[in-house]
């Protein structure tokens, strides 16, 4: 089942755009793993799993489709996979910005 879509949005006055790139800043890819894996992780709460149980994640795979500029407003949806992973997708304003699998481990 798809999770409820997540929105985020970099300002920017956001310390990553000082090095990311001065005179012409975009979001770090860094900043987009990091927002699609907080919506995995809340979806996953909200599904019920993982509860009192540590986890251990690992991004599968993950592709950078169209760059990101400070301000624009994103939309992060994850959705479980057939093989037991978290898909996630993140939109951009009309394109696609970001795709990618996070695999979940209970740690002993």
């Amino acid at each position: 089942m798809q999770s409820e879509p997540t929105t985020v949005c970099f300002a920017a006055g956001h310390p990553a755009f000082a090095g990311h790139f001065p005179g012409r800043p975009m979001v770090p890819g860094v900043l987009l793993l990091d927002a699609a894996l907080h919506a995995a992780v809340q979806a996953r709460q909200s599904a019920g799993e993982d509860r009192g149980r540590a986890v251990h994640c690992q991004i599968a795979s993950a592709k950078f489709l169209s760059p990101v500029l400070p301000g624009e407003p994103l939309t992060i949806v994850c959705t479980p996979t057939a093989a037991g992973h978290t898909r996630f997708d993140i939109s951009g304003i009309g394109r696609p910005v970001a795709t990618g699998t996070f695999v979940f481990q209970s740690v002993p």
